[in-house]
């Protein structure tokens, strides 16, 4: 007798007692009108080994399969609530269904701009813009304090900030993406930094600090909160001012000052382990208070340097190499931000406090389009996103 898939497919020869196990199911991702399904494979895979797993939505019953965890399913409704079930397929047959997953609601990339300054004044300023479309800024809550050069990174769903001047800090303070309202108490840094840079993956933030000349790495698990710990050194000191990136495995930062002399130089770590950081290699020119973003493949670095610059270059972060040139940015500028979707870098805020984002296209090159403006002008800030490559 003819049985029936899960999936509503009608397969003769259709053997329960050969058919896998149901998958466990784990945690979901909300991103751009779709959703990653992250599931365990189920240690019983019946008679033959498990050949696909299919993803379910519920609302609409859409369907998407793959080899691993976690399965994609595109095609979904930004701002609809869904749940999903897997089910695993053999030689024999489809498995049951797993448990459905909790609630997740698709979304549109958001980007937060987070504190800065205009001349001698320090700001508590967050904003947001939606980064797949154009348009100026939305308030979105206060920092804790005044603060101007925080280091900002970020998972799907939180933003993680810490370092920054004046009085020179340790404090970590996080943010909610998805929602609006001011920074919550994360907890410290292992040491303090008047100016930070920080890039991460889905699971583990990692902060740069200058200090005195510091080279020092500190790493927190983001969906936690409690004080960071030490994860290694870069090649060399840096005072000042230097852009980061990741991909979902790598970190990378560039850029800076010796203390007086600005920097070209590239550094990389693997973000799932700890250790000092590698040479990457060179930017195209000298750049310190330049912004840095990236896709999943390539990261871009942006503005800086003593004499405002308006050059925009790129690596490609799995390998190692030169900086290439991109394009140029509206105008030149340094004390910039940069953050991303996997599609589309942001480069915000900056020179003497100006409230321009610019925006391009990562795989692409070519000079950047305006994108709108901040709800103040600013430089020294920082900015995190729910969709940058480190989330690939």
């Amino acid at each position: 007798m003819s049985m029936r898939y899960p999936a509503g497919f009608i397969r003769p020869g259709y053997d329960p007692l050969k058919n896998p196990d149901a998958p466990t199911i784990g945690t979901v991702t909300g991103g751009d009108n779709s959703a990653a399904v992250a599931f365990t494979a189920p240690s019983n895979t019946g008679g033959s080994t498990v050949s696909a797993y299919y993803a379910v939505s519920n609302p609409g019953g859409i369907t998407a399969s793959g080899a691993t965890s976690p399965v994609s399913v595109a095609g979904l409704t930004n701002g609809t609530p869904y749940t999903f079930t897997v089910w695993a397929l053999n030689t024999y047959g489809p498995g049951p269904y797993s448990a459905a997953s909790g609630s997740v609601t698709p979304a549109a990339p958001r980007a937060v701009f987070v504190a800065g300054a205009y001349s001698a004044t320090n700001y508590n300023i967050m904003d947001y813009v939606t980064i797949s479309s154009t348009g100026d800024a939305t308030d979105f809550g206060d920092y804790s304090s005044g603060k101007r050069y925080v280091g900002g990174c970020s998972s799907s769903t939180r933003g993680v900030f810490g370092g920054g001047e004046p009085s020179v800090s340790v404090a970590l303070r996080f943010l909610t993406i998805a929602t609006t309202g001011n920074t919550t108490s994360f907890g410290n840094l292992n040491t303090s930094a008047d100016k930070a840079a920080a890039c991460a993956n889905s699971t583990r933030g990692l902060f740069s600090m200058f200090e005195s000349g510091n080279n020092s790495i500190d790493y927190i698990t983001i969906a936690t909160t409690g004080n960071a710990t030490d994860f290694g050194n870069l090649t060399i000191a840096r005072y000042f001012g230097q852009g980061s990136c990741a991909s979902s495995a790598r970190g990378v930062w560039a850029g800076g000052t010796d203390g007086g002399a600005e920097l070209n130089v590239i550094d990389y770590v693997t973000i799932a382990s700890t250790g000092n950081a590698t040479d990457f290699g060179d930017l195209t020119q000298v750049q310190s208070a330049l912004a840095g973003c990236s896709s999943d493949t390539r990261g871009l670095f942006a503005g800086g340097s003593q004499s405002p610059a308006n050059t925009i270059s790129y690596i490609t972060i799995a390998s190692t190499g030169n900086a290439t040139d991109f394009g140029d940015l509206q105008s030149g500028r340094q004390g910039l931000t940069g953050t991303s979707s996997l599609v589309r870098g942001l480069f915000a805020g900056g020179g003497n406090a100006v409230d321009l984002i610019d925006y391009v296209n990562i795989s692409s090159s070519g000079n950047a389009i305006d994108f709108g403006n901040l709800t103040q002008a600013r430089f020294g800030l920082a900015s995190c996103s729910s969709a940058h490559g480190g989330l690939a």
